[in-house]
């Protein structure tokens, strides 16, 4: 009984050590929505290609075609592991950033236009399998708490944008071709951190448990609230240069990288419940009247179990709401297509003003627009957290 309780807690400190690894992934995956950052340099080749306004236009549009082709991820994410689907996004965003950073920083000749639509179409999907890998992973590792999960991993995803921007502008002065750099090596360095480690691992199966995913969710929501309010201030206060620059930078990486204190936390309580375990296993007999009334339990269930499985042979009980289902069973229910039809109304229009918001910023009359995309996804964040909270709340 020791060895399975020390056995459970171990586990639980690994699936922790998952969670903040996912929101790592998370915090780097948003950069979908930072093309205003960088389409001022596509601008400028908009001559050396011989372009219009309408096709430099359409590369946009060809990134966010990208995250159409999400349904590859999610068909993936019924085959194949956890670690192939964060593979897969990490090497196309290498390869879709990394040519569109050859191409804006002149290191290659400008590609044929339908080849720089394929790029920048692989830059958009490659998030829709790091987004996948992680949320499927970890909600299913905290079934109970499905709400603060997708809250926080969401969140970190519209806080990236601003992540990406202010590092970019404190380290290299938000030059674009650096913001390309960025957007290729860090996702792929970030997501072969996590293969190592986001597992799916059983989850929470008692009271304890659950209380304990509820404390070390306040953290989590602590500590993103902090970075939020952190990267406002750096944007309200407008000093972006020298050693003040680097000091933010040195901070912001730092409260980052901050919740690995929470596996760490779990893994030394896991030490503790093992200790305790041992020593009760000492003063107890090795067969206790305890011990005998589980095995009867057990072999109760798994005759229960048995009965049940004969009279569903052939015959396949459907997924109820708030059980896995596969893509085929989710597109089968109600549920799913009022989701459908409700992202394809309402997310293009955020998208729209995200890709717009460098000129829309020019109009204005401002040279440095990277303060409107940071604020954008600041704000955009406390919406996504607030959401996944409040929607857990209503929902017990």
């Amino acid at each position: 009984m020791g060895f399975l309780r020390s056995s459970s807690s171990y586990s639980s400190a690994l699936k922790w050590l998952g969670f903040v690894t996912a929101v790592w992934v998370q915090s780097i995956s948003g950069n979908n929505y930072t093309f205003s950052n960088y389409s001022s340099a596509l601008n400028a080749l908009k001559s050396l290609m011989n372009l219009n306004q309408l096709q430099l236009n359409n590369l946009s549009v060809a990134k966010d075609v990208g995250k159409a082709f999400g349904i590859l991820a999610g068909l993936a994410s019924d085959r194949l592991s956890t670690p192939v689907i964060l593979l897969i996004g990490c090497f196309e965003g290498l390869l879709g950033y990394g040519v569109q950073w050859l191409v804006v920083s002149r290191t290659i000749t400008p590609l044929p236009y339908w080849q720089m639509c394929v790029f920048l179409c692989m830059g958009g999907n490659s998030t829709t399998w790091m987004n996948t890998a992680v949320l499927v992973t970890c909600i299913r590792n905290f079934r109970r708490n499905r709400g603060p999960v997708s809250g926080i991993l969401k969140g970190y995803v519209g806080l990236s944008t601003a992540i990406f921007t202010d590092l970019c502008t404190a380290l290299f002065s938000n030059d674009p071709a650096s913001f390309l750099v960025l957007l290729a090596v860090v996702p792929f360095a970030v997501c072969l951190t996590a293969v190592f480690f986001l597992r799916e691992i059983p989850p929470a199966s008692s009271a304890d448990e659950e209380s304990e995913e509820t404390r070390y969710f306040a953290v989590f929501n602590i500590v993103a609230v902090v970075v939020a309010v952190y990267l406002q201030s750096y944007d309200i206060i407008g000093v972006k240069t020298g050693v003040f620059a680097v000091a933010f930078a040195s901070i912001l990486l730092f409260l980052l990288f901050s919740p690995i204190a929470v596996p760490f936390h779990a893994f030394i309580k896991s030490l503790n419940r093992g200790e305790q375990d041992v020593e009760g296993q000492i003063q107890e007999p090795l067969l206790s009247s305890e011990i005998a009334e589980e095995k009867e339990v057990i072999a109760v269930e798994a005759a229960a179990a048995a009965v049940e499985e004969e009279n569903l042979v052939g015959e396949r009980k459907r997924p109820v709401l708030g059980e896995d289902h596969t893509i085929m069973e989710a597109m089968l229910t109600v549920d799913f297509w009022v989701l459908f039809v409700s992202f394809l109304c309402g997310v293009g229009t955020g998208l729209a003003v995200m890709n717009n918001m460098g000129q829309i910023g020019l109009a204005l009359g401002y040279t440095d627009v990277s303060i409107f995309v940071s604020m954008t996804s600041i704000w955009g964040f406390f919406g996504r957290i607030l959401s996944g909270t409040l929607s857990e709340h209503f929902l017990k």
